[in-house]
């Protein structure tokens, strides 16, 4: 097993399921300590057993913490500086997809909502590891974004909205603090199937997901969808030094799909 994150200090937020926690437990795999955030705090415990399971000797803070509230993520970022003494690398992941309608049916409140986790969230993560990585000299930072962030995607106007905007801050943060030592990246997820793209397709045909779901993907080039596992491959790649020099990029993991538009 490769030990990239010996010694390294990971943030990772919606790590109580999906990519958040395929990515933890990769990083964990390799020597990561590990601050662990969601609002669920349910979730969270699962994290770390599985966690632990695999890596007995991994060190785990888990905060419970809702991203669209600043003063929270001010928290964690200082309580994982006070317990470990540094931040290395941080996966700003936690977001959600909201309801499915039409732009003018869409709500309002729905919208707000959308925008407030997937991309007030990852603002207010960028404000404070920024400070901490700059003062250190070094870091790595990875936004979740989608190919929804680089295209549109039909019924989803939050949604679409905050991850071009997540695009949009992790190049202008890039652009910042690259001359500090500090890479900022992203990854632009397709169909991977995590429990919130299962709940896309239960909003899809909730009688006959499955089948929506084999539909779905048939305009992928690979016909399937992508396993968490391999997203968490990739965001262990990008946050480890060996990626240091790839800045401002973002990364597709969608099987091509997105080079088809």
């Amino acid at each position: 097993m490769s030990n990239r994150f010996d010694g390294k200090v990971v943030i990772i937020t919606g790590a109580g399921s999906g990519l958040g926690f395929s990515s933890a437990l990769q990083v964990a795999k390799e020597g990561a300590k590990l601050t662990l955030v969601d609002v669920n705090a349910e979730g969270l415990e699962e994290t770390k057993s599985k966690i632990l399971e695999a890596v007995p000797n991994a060190e785990v803070l888990l905060i419970t913490a809702d991203v669209t509230n600043e003063k929270a993520v001010e928290g964690y970022v200082n309580e994982t500086v006070e317990k470990f003494g540094r931040i290395d690398a941080f996966f700003n992941n936690a977001g959600i997809e909201g309801k499915q309608n039409l732009t003018e049916d869409y709500g309002s409140d729905e919208f707000e909502k959308v925008v407030s986790i997937n991309l007030n969230g990852v603002f207010y993560g960028m404000k404070y590891v920024l400070k901490v990585m700059k003062e250190q000299g070094s870091g790595s930072i990875v936004n979740t974004a989608s190919v929804g962030g680089i295209r549109g995607v039909g019924n989803q106007s939050g949604y679409a909205a905050s991850k071009h905007g997540v695009v949009g801050l992790t190049k202008n943060s890039a652009i910042e603090y690259g001359q500090y030592g500090v890479s900022v990246k992203a990854i632009a997820p397709g169909a991977i199937m995590t429990p919130m793209v299962e709940g896309s397709l239960k909003q899809m045909d909730p009688d006959n997901w499955e089948e929506a779901g084999k539909q779905f993907v048939e305009p992928n080039p690979m016909k399937r969808f992508g396993k968490p596992e391999e997203v968490g491959y990739l965001v262990a790649f990008l946050l480890s030094n060996q990626a240091d020099f790839i800045n401002a990029a973002v990364v597709p993991i969608d099987g091509g799909q997105s080079y088809k538009y």
